[in-house]
């Protein structure tokens, strides 16, 4: 995409204050590579559960839809591409993530992620740095109708972390490479 710059919503999967996974897309966000802007989407915690009975068109049967699934619809539909940083809890993605791909799947076929690239990364204590929560979450997006961009890869496991608990600028240069490679999936649409 030449002549503007791209637009990259940020999902991240923990909750905690302290998170390494915060830390990381801060850190993203705070380097971001020339041309992208981020879109840091922070209401996924205040997201209902996932329940078809209550995802209405707004005034269809009477209903409102949640105006927390609205912002996190409306904020991932309108970026160029999405990345998630994800931690990984008892081997598996976080259900708040989850949650959030339930929601931008919908409506089927035309949900927020329909068609968009979608890069996974995150950070985990355990020495394989969260590999089964970002399989799980690439996973989901896939079914979900986004378009994984497997060549980001990143995984931070907990060794990798300095003395000081901070990300090492080797590790946070590895993490913009790797938004640099979703940024470079983003086509201009026609």
């Amino acid at each position: 995409m030449t002549g503007q710059n791209i637009t990259v919503a940020v999902l991240v999967g923990s909750l905690r204050s302290g998170s390494i996974n915060k830390q990381l897309a801060a850190a993203v966000v705070q380097n971001a590579p020339a041309g992208i802007e981020f879109s840091v989407v922070d209401n996924i915690a205040r997201v209902p559960f996932y329940n078809e009975d209550i995802d209405h068109a707004p005034g269809s049967d009477g209903g409102v839809l949640d105006a927390e699934v609205v912002a996190l619809r409306e904020r991932v539909a309108a970026a160029d591409a999405v990345l998630i940083v994800t931690p990984e809890y008892n081997g598996s993605a976080p259900a708040v993530l989850k949650n959030a791909i339930d929601w931008l799947s919908r409506p089927y076929g035309a949900g927020a992620l329909t068609g968009k690239p979608v890069g996974v990364i995150g950070a985990a204590l355990g020495r394989f740095g969260g590999v089964w929560s970002r399989e799980d979450i690439r996973k989901s997006v896939k079914i979900a109708g986004g378009r994984v961009v497997e060549e980001v890869e990143f995984g931070l496991s907990g060794s990798q972390l300095g003395e000081s608990g901070q990300l090492p600028v080797e590790v946070v240069g590895q993490a913009v490479d790797a938004v640099r490679v979703l940024g470079s999936e983003v086509t201009v649409a026609a």
